[in-house]
């Protein structure tokens, strides 16, 4: 039998539609269906000047878009030669590790409810809300952040800022302890979660998959230490790695992630250097023709790329998304072969996926 799980399903979370071959109880098979939300953001890159597309990434993942950022001003940086000085680099990497702290609440949030806890919903959201505060405090915005430019920052930290950041970082790991005393032993939580979802490495491998999934199948990789960039070279920090391939095993590695960015935000609050925020640069910005500039950075799903070619003009002449979501999500199929239908909310859970960011 043939059965449509979505498009309107809020365990999609998304407009995003599953068609599933079932025999009984069990999924013989899985087809993503998506494209719902396509908005032609690629094609918008190449309309505007390279500084008037950095709201466009906010709206790739939506929930991360400080990443998103991130790794668009980083292509550009790249493209046209830039270099950061240290004190933006330290302010960019502590945006980036709250909206990796953020992210992973919004997912532990829906993850926890979709699989039937209601309470860790709640819990997360408190966290969440300061941080989003913090953005607020910083930007102005609390989601689609707007919150770098190539070359640097578009503002300092605020005064008093620095003292409330620390303050919510003293606080937080306690938070996390207390996320892991309604979930971690928790004998449903479990049943729900361990042996679900068995991703292995070579599989995972195989098609792409990066971020935490890819550490829950045993997989030590993250690209802030294997291929350092901003200020993550300057830091010290574990990357949690388990290998039990499964979807508990994959909310492990989110949960002590939380506590690395964390640390990480100490650090770089403690070492803060002075100076300016942005670049010596000219105020329009253009790439050498047939210029070309690829730049990664490890976001809370897994790498996120900007491939950027220049032409001679103040616009990108191409610009291509690598999205996190995109690739993790051809696993899933793998993933949900021979589970239980009743199951399929945690896989997508698990995975963790943006609407926003697959279709684009």
């Amino acid at each position: 039998m043939e059965l449509n799980f979505g498009p309107q399903h809020p365990a999609t979370h998304g407009v995003m539609r599953l068609k599933l071959k079932v025999d009984g109880e069990r999924i013989v098979d899985c087809y993503p269906i998506i494209g719902y939300l396509h908005r032609g953001t690629e094609k918008l890159f190449e309309l505007h000047p390279f500084f008037q597309n950095v709201p466009h990434t906010d709206r790739l993942d939506y929930v991360a878009a400080a990443t998103n950022n991130l790794a668009y001003v980083g292509a550009v940086e790249k493209l046209v030669g830039l270099v950061v000085p240290p004190r933006a680099r330290y302010i960019r990497v502590i945006l980036a590790e709250l909206q990796r702290i953020s992210s992973h609440l919004v997912w532990l949030a829906t993850h926890a409810i979709d699989i039937g806890a209601m309470t860790p919903f709640f819990y997360c959201f408190r966290e969440r809300e300061l941080i989003l505060d913090l953005f607020e405090q910083y930007c102005g915005a609390r989601l689609t952040l707007n919150s770098m430019r190539p070359g640097g920052q578009p503002y300092d930290l605020p005064q008093g800022w620095v003292e409330r950041c620390g303050e919510f970082i003293a606080e937080f790991p306690a938070k996390v302890d207390e996320y892991e005393d309604l979930l971690t032993e928790n004998r449903i939580w479990k049943r729900r979660t361990v042996g679900i979802g068995v991703l292995p490495p070579e599989t995972a491998i195989a098609y792409g998959v990066t971020g935490p999934m890819l550490r829950g199948s045993g997989v030590d990789w993250d690209l802030r230490k294997a291929l350092p960039y901003e200020a993550y070279g300057e830091v010290e920090f574990d990357v949690p790695v388990f290998h039990n391939c499964d979807t508990y095993d994959r909310y492990l590695v989110r949960i002590e992630e939380m506590r690395q960015s964390a640390r990480i935000i100490r650090q770089c609050l403690d070492r803060l250097p002075d100076g300016p925020i942005m670049a010596k640069r000219p105020r329009v910005l253009k790439a050498a023709a047939a210029t070309e500039a690829y730049h990664a950075v490890e976001g809370p799903k897994g790498e996120l790329g900007f491939y950027i070619v220049g032409d001679g003009s103040t616009n990108p002449y191409r610009c291509h998304v690598r999205p996190t979501s995109f690739m993790n999500l051809q696993a899933l199929p793998e993933m949900s072969r021979g589970a239980l239908i009743s199951d399929l909310v945690a896989l997508i859970g698990t995975v963790d996926i943006v609407l926003g960011e697959i279709d684009r």
